[in-house]
């Protein structure tokens, strides 16, 4: 297995430091706003990695972290603590908004089907751990106090940077991050922040009251389960400007030792070729999507795509998703309603996809190439209804199997269908015979299907992965 590693920016073979012990921390919710479908992508990714490597026998130890205090408007060190913000916005006190944030969040990623990590440590308990983490950077001398706050040196680290070398110019310094006059270096960044007078979220400290850096929390919680050195880090691909490089900085500094081996990072969701973004009225909550959406629809549009590309979420792509995953469903109906016997081997054609399979997703998680070969799959097995070609309860099974490493569990899938889902399985039924033809060569036939539907003003494109249509 091969795995894009952000640090060194190639794909490298994927070896544990222990034999088949994996350890794995990625990046969690802050935790004042529900999930929007951004979050749900990249946490969809990081399960699908997680599910993939056990399926291979791989032992995963995954935390990922909740982030209840320290994470600022800024991703530096300027603005308000957003729960703080948020809760004072709602008249609550944060904790109360934590709280019921951390529930929202559990139910939103249980119904989309992404399994919980081992740990979700919670910034809030681990202050002592901070305290210390603190003390010995101090010691060290890699850290500096000014008025109650410690801020990190990164003068005195001298690869700072080294993950994304191209943020952190001459030139790039003084724009990116606010001047902080109590700072030495305008990217030196808080360890302890300060609280202010009459400030609810804060503790003692060897410094005076306060409350952490952001940056400082995922360092201390993951070395606290996962040991000095991780095996994997994942985040999204807005960390790698500057959270990932000063959880490498401080971390490294404290205790002499690489941080972690891979680093793996998600790139964004956008809508309709926009970043998602509440000022532009294009953010989607998972909530949202739900009222109109079949959660593991969602889920499956959520995995098909490369998780180091763009996903556009835009009507077109999740057309495409949702009939092609309404395919899988109606195939599973024809199975359970085709009477057995006449059954020949299909055990040639169950390795031949669950090897394709491997193969995918052994490169750098491709999750679309996985789909293709389980979709080429299911188009063998729709051809063989008439004939009883293949076992079609195993052939079901292997399906079932590879799709739950995507997470698509189908127990969270009504098979009843209303009216207009069974025009549309007919429609795809139509799509799936008129590829059989043109694979034959039969192109009057497979032509004639298409000019018909398109009089009817469904309209066929035909796609890499297949083919979608639209109802005109």
């Amino acid at each position: 297995m091969e795995l894009f590693n952000s640090l060194t920016r190639q794909k490298e073979e994927f070896k544990p430091l222990e034999g088949k012990k994996v350890r794995f921390y990625s990046c969690g919710q802050t935790i004042y706003l529900d999930l929007h479908l951004g979050n749900a992508r990249t946490y969809s990714y990081w399960d699908v990695l997680v599910r993939y490597l056990r399926w291979r026998g791989y032992d995963v130890f995954w935390v990922q972290n909740i982030t209840d205090v320290g994470h600022l408007t800024d991703d530096a060190d300027s603005g308000e603590d957003r729960i703080v913000k948020t809760a004072r916005d709602k008249n609550l006190e944060p904790m109360v908004l934590v709280e019921s944030q951390i529930k929202r969040f559990f139910e939103d990623i249980d119904v989309l089907n992404i399994q919980r990590a081992d740990i979700y440590p919670r910034a809030t308990g681990h202050i002592p751990e901070m305290i210390e983490f603190i003390k010995d950077l101090l010691d060290k001398g890699y850290a500096y106090e000014v008025n109650g706050s410690i801020y990190f040196d990164v003068i005195k680290f001298l690869s700072y940077g080294e993950l994304s070398p191209s943020s952190f110019s001459e030139e790039s310094a003084g724009v990116r991050l606010a001047v902080n006059p109590e700072k030495r270096n305008p990217r030196d960044f808080a360890l302890w922040i300060k609280a202010p007078e009459n400030y609810l979220m804060k503790w003692p400290s060897p410094w005076g009251l306060g409350y952490p850096g952001w940056h400082l929390e995922c360092s201390v919680m993951s070395q606290k389960y996962l040991g000095e050195t991780l095996d994997i880090h994942s985040g999204g691909i807005e960390h790698l400007m500057l959270h990932h490089p000063n959880e490498i900085a401080q971390s490294e500094a404290r205790t002499g030792k690489k941080f972690v081996k891979y680093w793996i990072h998600a790139n964004h969701l956008i809508v309709n070729g926009v970043k998602m973004s509440k000022s532009l009225g294009n953010y989607i909550l998972v909530r949202d999507l739900l009222k109109k959406y079949d959660p593991m629809t969602i889920r499956f549009f959520l995995v098909n795509s490369h998780y180091r590309k763009n996903l556009d979420f835009n009507e077109d792509a999740f057309v495409q998703s949702q009939s092609l995953f309404n395919r899988i469903k109606d195939t599973f109906k024809l199975i359970n309603q085709t009477p057995s016997g006449k059954e020949s081997n299909l055990q040639e054609e169950i390795d031949k996809v669950e090897k394709e399979f491997i193969k995918a997703m052994d490169d750098d998680l491709n999750t679309v190439a996985a789909i293709q070969s389980i979709m080429r799959f299911i188009r063998k097995v729709n051809s063989s209804f008439s004939n009883q070609k293949f076992i079609l309860l195993e052939a079901k099974e292997k399906i079932v199997e590879l799709l739950g490493i995507l997470g698509i569990n189908f127990d969270k899938t009504p098979l009843k269908r209303d009216q207009d889902e069974l025009v549309s399985s007919l429609v795809d039924l139509l799509i799936d015979i008129r590829e059989e033809l043109r694979q034959a060569e039969m192109y009057v036939i497979s032509d004639k299907i298409r000019t018909n539907l398109s009089e009817l003003g469904i309209i066929l494109e035909d796609k890499a992965i297949g083919t979608i249509w639209k109802n005109l």
